[in-house]
């Protein structure tokens, strides 16, 4: 039988499951030997298998009005139990920081007053949402949910590219690709101690109770989308189900005397709780844009009265501003007292009348990102840039520099992929997912994966041609002693009721399946 990694190149860049001799790393060592048993033929049948069942189910994304399916690799990613360890501690960490960075921004503002970051930096932020100014959460939670971008660097060290505090996405794609993992490499998992990614919908359903308004004991929740032909509808809507709450858009929803209201066939009922899916300027017409039509007018009303809990709360995008990220790990000094655990990449702020230059000089041999950019929109890899647009991007960065940070250009970790010439590298990051639901920051054991896909590309994001991997965390015994399954093909058990009770029958199908022979073993 063939050997999968026969041939497999080992480059500058950390290699997830290769060390730089070619052997597997010990945590990745089961993997590979399984792998080593299939043959070419094995794993084109996973693989087909995988991309049926996303486009069977409708998981896909929506690139220029085209709906996708989202690419699942048939190779998952593994991380050992410590590293995860430090993952979760160091995105815990950034989280309550952020935490207490909108707080104060949205009060006395000392860290303007004590100098760690510059006024200048706040207040010429796109995200800075004034209208927001003096709203309290009725928890004191704004980043109820968050994705913390993760790479690693050449040295295999976990590093943070950005921040998403404002409607971070993603999280449906793990909850799904570990659905199709399970289903089409059952013995595969079996040869892991798997930490389970079933639980998020739960977790985000309590933290969403947790910030219902003062005196509300039985809060009604709603998830808010800006509607079907949104890119993350699908997440939307599997979010809403899993979670047994409405999905709603901006049209059926009312704001009367200061409250919220749904509209619904038995009548109207109120709203305490709106997990919006929508970005600032579009939530509420009166205050934002006035041409909105996906919004509802007097939200940020009825979040002002304490009326209504807007989760992610309204603001949250001067926190993960790209410039505002190069001052992190001195705001995890500043409100924590402590040392941060995850690195940033390192980082030239553009509008620095000093570091400018040395940018301008070195446009050839750095990333430029524009600061209010996403998606991998806008993002200039020196290296990879022709003459023409160094010259535009030189002109863009003289007349708004602040609209600009420059990082070096880091060769992502790398991870074995399925192409099709075989198993090859291709790099990688990790989007970690945190929930807070005011007594602790709860980060998902697994996190998005995303694969960029073409050979020696950097850029993972879907919209540029990136795929994704299941993120396998391995769980110590004592995690697995505390009750915690690891079997993740079943949803997780219904909080007070309030989840769908789909598990059994999820399990039954399984198992009949796999008696009828319908389940690739």
């Amino acid at each position: 039988m063939a050997d999968l990694f026969e041939g497999y190149p080992v480059g500058v860049a950390w290699d997830e499951v290769l060390d730089a001799d070619g052997r597997p790393r010990e945590h990745s060592a089961p993997l590979v030997d399984a792998l080593r048993e299939l043959s070419p033929e094995d794993l084109d049948v996973r693989a087909a298998a995988l991309a049926s069942a996303f486009r069977d189910q409708g998981i896909t994304f929506s690139l220029s009005g085209e709906e996708r399916p989202f690419p699942l690799d048939v190779v998952p990613r593994v991380v050992d139990a410590d590293e995860w360890d430090l993952v979760e501690r160091g995105v815990s960490q950034r989280v309550r920081a952020l935490e207490a960075f909108l707080a104060d921004m949205a009060g006395e503002q000392a860290v303007l007053g004590d100098r760690v970051v510059p006024r200048r930096v706040v207040v010429s932020s796109s995200a800075h949402a004034p209208a927001a100014h003096g709203i309290v959460p009725p928890n004191g939670v704004r980043v109820h949910v968050s994705g913390i971008d993760l790479i690693r660097d050449e040295q295999g060290r976990f590093c943070v590219l950005e921040d998403n505090l404002r409607t971070p996405s993603g999280v449906s794609y793990v909850i799904e690709n570990r659905r199709a993992m399970t289903r089409v490499f059952p013995e595969l998992l079996a040869t892991h101690r798997v930490r389970p990614v079933a639980d998020y919908p739960a977790m985000l359903l309590a933290a969403l109770r947790a910030a219902a308004p003062e005196g509300v004991l039985d809060p009604t929740v709603v998830v808010l989308t800006p509607g079907v032909f949104n890119s993350a509808y699908f997440e939307h809507s599997l979010l809403a189900r899993l979670m047994g709450v409405e999905l709603v858009e901006g049209r059926d929803l009312v704001c009367r005397d200061g409250e919220v209201w749904m509209r619904t066939t038995g009548g109207e009922q109120r709203v305490d709780v709106v997990y919006r899916r929508i970005d600032d300027d579009f939530l509420d017409p009166l205050h934002f844009r006035p041409d909105s039509l996906v919004g509802c007018p007097g939200l940020l009303n009825a979040a002002r009265g304490g009326r209504v809990t807007l989760a992610n709360a309204v603001g949250n995008g001067v926190a993960d501003d790209k410039l505002v990220y190069t001052y992190v790990p001195e705001l995890v000094r500043y409100y924590l007292g402590e040392e941060p655990l995850l690195p940033n990449v390192d980082t030239y702020r553009c509008e620095d009348p000093d570091q400018l230059p040395e940018v301008l000089d070195r446009l050839d041999q750095l990333v430029l990102k524009p600061v209010d950019g996403s998606g991998g929109k806008g993002l200039v890899i020196g290296p990879q840039a022709s003459d023409e647009e160094l010259a535009t991007l030189r002109a863009q960065l003289e007349a708004d520099p602040r609209g600009w940070i420059a990082q070096r250009v880091i060769q992502l970790s790398t991870s074995p992929t399925k192409t099709p010439d075989g198993i090859a590298p291709r790099h990688v990051d990790l989007r970690p997912f945190a929930v807070n639901d005011g007594d602790r920051v709860w980060v998902l054991p697994g996190g998005l994966t995303r694969v960029a896909l073409p050979e020696g590309s950097l850029v993972v994001n879907s919209s540029q041609g990136g795929g994704s991997k299941d993120t396998w965390v391995l769980a110590r015994d004592e995690v697995v002693a505390e009750g915690e399954t690891t079997h993740d093909d079943l949803l997780p058990a219904a909080p007070e009721g309030r989840l769908l009770d789909m598990g059994n029958a999820v399990l039954a199908d399984q198992q009949q399946q796999q008696q009828q022979g319908r389940v690739t073993c």
